[in-house]
């Protein structure tokens, strides 16, 4: 399964059109090239075919003849119907891919804490794409659903999700520095998850929309596909201890995997419902962004949340401090992965046990350590009403102590004071962070517009200061 999924579902074809003809000739060609990256046990046992339909291959996977070959006892149960794509020669060294995976069945699972089944039916999901081999992508496609269900039982709880109508639009194109650039678009409606225990219903996720967008630049499509294929060929462990310098090259062919990769997902009319009460919020987006194996690589994410609501079993003079509207971001810069990865190809031996020296770990630890890799806090900014919070540092980690530089300033925080001051006369929990609330300002700074700021230092020394002020001394 773990070669058929990447394989089948992903690069669906990976080898040149050969003209308009098709075949028995062709199907048996096309068999062939798939064995590079599926085995031939496969294709030997039936469980993946590919045959001749009019103008088309038809390539079927048999799901259950996968599952005939696990343990009776582990896996009961597996019903549901084979997997097809249908392939056609574009005459331009491409192919025309399409499938209706629309599907119903159910599965069941023995594991130690008891029996676990599950139903899954898909409505109307049709799939097409263009794909090209010599960039082992597909340079355009699009897939829609009508509708998902599964549920899921275990011998205490049960988990029912649905999902509406969704479409999702992709393509790629050769990159100018090597690979493709990837990009991908999804939609679905009325998410929904719910979690019962013992026949109580204990928690549920809903979101009307969720819209995806995803792009990868210089994706390394062919070299990671020649991986597959090594793999594959190299089961035998004597045969791949012999061809491990064609493994490292491979591996080396393969980096920095990409350039970049980002992506952002909105969730609109989040709802979270729990024993504790009901969340929700109008918007609530993440977003993040990741360079590949690089010598300053850069790693970003942000969360966006608006319309925040909470419980109302959360006492009223929280609840009025609690944020309505969050943006946050943060990540991580001179991140030098391909040192890292590098030095590990040029070292491992697998004709040694273990196959890295002794010492090893420590040696690239301390080499990832000497490019100084950087916690940032980017921009960030919590509001609720007149109160706003923003702040904004970074930590890095000389001689493994961290020396962080972080400033925080403050709208309105004379109504955080006022709301525990009042509180304060009821309520002993807030009595108790009154005091704390005043020394904070104590150790504010007045901007000209009115907000206050901490500028606070924490060094490798473990002493601290505010706003030039000392906190706490170094250590002894």
């Amino acid at each position: 399964m773990r070669r058929i999924l990447p394989v089948v579902l992903v690069f669906a074809v990976i080898v040149p059109a050969w003209g308009q003809a098709v075949d028995n000739r062709g199907a048996k060609q096309l068999s062939d090239e798939l064995s590079r990256y599926v085995g031939k046990q496969l294709l030997n046992e039936g469980i993946l075919k590919v045959s001749t339909a009019g103008d088309a291959y038809k390539i079927t996977v048999d799901l259950k003849a996968i599952a005939a070959g696990l343990p009776k006892k582990d896996l009961p149960k597996f019903d549901f119907p084979p997997y097809t794509l249908l392939v056609k020669p574009r005459g331009d060294g491409g192919w025309d891919v399409s499938s209706d995976f629309s599907t119903s069945g159910s599965v069941q699972v023995n594991d130690p804490s008891g029996q676990t089944s599950a139903q899954i039916v898909i409505k109307h999901g049709k799939f097409t794409g263009a794909y090209y081999p010599e960039l082992a992508a597909f340079t355009s496609g699009a897939s829609s659903i009508a509708g998902m269900t599964m549920t899921s039982r275990m011998p205490r709880q049960v988990t029912d999700l649905s999902v509406g109508a969704g479409t999702s639009k992709f393509g790629a194109s050769k990159s100018a520095s090597g690979g493709v650039d990837l990009n991908l678009t999804q939609a679905m409606a009325d998410f929904v998850e719910t979690v019962k225990i013992d026949g109580r219903a204990v928690g549920a996720i809903k979101t009307t929309d969720l819209v995806v967008d995803v792009t990868a630049k210089a994706m390394r499509t062919k070299p990671l596909l020649d991986l597959l294929a090594f793999a594959v060929a190299h089961e035998d462990e004597a045969r791949l201890k012999a061809d491990q310098a064609e493994l490292k090259a491979l591996l080396l062919a393969a980096l920095p995997l990409w350039d970049r990769v980002a992506g952002t997902y909105t969730f609109k009319n989040v709802a979270f419902d729990t024993y504790a009460g009901n969340w929700g919020a109008a918007e609530l987006s993440t977003a993040f962004g990741a360079d590949g194996i690089a010598q300053n690589g850069k790693v970003d994410y942000a969360i966006k949340v608006s319309g925040l609501t909470f419980p109302e079993v959360i006492p009223s003079w929280i609840a009025a401090m609690l944020p309505t509207e969050l943006d946050l971001r943060f990540g991580g810069a001179n991140i030098d992965l391909d040192g890292m990865a590098r030095k590990t190809i040029e070292t491992f031996d697998l004709s040694k046990n273990p196959p890295l020296p002794a010492g090893f770990r420590d040696q690239i630890k301390f080499d990832f350590m000497a490019n100084t890799p950087k916690f940032i806090i980017g921009h960030s900014v919590i509001r609720n009403g007149g109160t706003e919070i923003a702040l904004e540092g970074e930590v890095t980690f000389p001689g493994q102590r961290p020396d962080a530089t972080m400033t925080v300033d403050v709208a309105g925080y004379d109504k955080i004071v006022a709301v525990l001051q009042a509180a304060a006369k009821t309520e002993p929990e807030a009595a108790r962070y009154f005091p704390f609330a005043l020394a904070v300002k104590g150790f504010a700074k007045m901007l000209a517009d009115g907000r206050m700021e901490w500028v606070i230092n924490a060094r490798p020394d473990g002493s601290v200061m505010v706003n030039g002020g000392m906190l706490k001394p170094a250590d002894p």
